[in-house]
């Protein structure tokens, strides 16, 4: 049985990704994710340092008055693995993304990102 308390790391760790996508901070979305991270999608292919320069590049949606409209869908948890999966609303997009984590070391960490734009054709 998964404690209440793995349930809030894993939302904090949420909490923490969608703020570092809205307000563009690298550094926080580094600190949740593995170093040997993947992010995939339809057609790319990315490691996590060419996703963070991307994000790095790209407008800030905080600064350019963007809602902060990201939603939590769901989280599950079986042993030292879970599943989150989100409603990511960016700039034009509205990215479902389902996040793998691993506890290792006592400590979750994203390990893979796969995502899909629902606008998209």
């Amino acid at each position: 049985m998964t404690s209440i308390n793995e349930f809030e790391l894993l939302y904090d760790i949420v909490q923490d990704y969608f703020d570092g996508l809205h307000y563009g901070d690298v550094e926080k979305l580094r600190s949740i994710f593995h170093a040997d991270a993947f992010l995939k999608a339809p057609g790319s292919r990315r490691s996590l340092e060419q996703w963070l320069s991307a994000v790095a590049s790209r407008p800030v949606p905080s600064q350019q008055g963007r809602s902060y409209d990201f939603k939590l869908l769901s989280i599950e948890v079986i042993k030292d693995q879970a599943m989150v999966k989100l409603e990511c609303p960016l700039f034009e997009h509205r990215y479902i993304d389902f996040l793998g984590l691993l506890k290792e070391d006592g400590c979750w960490k994203i390990v893979t990102k796969m995502y899909t734009d629902l606008k998209a054709e």
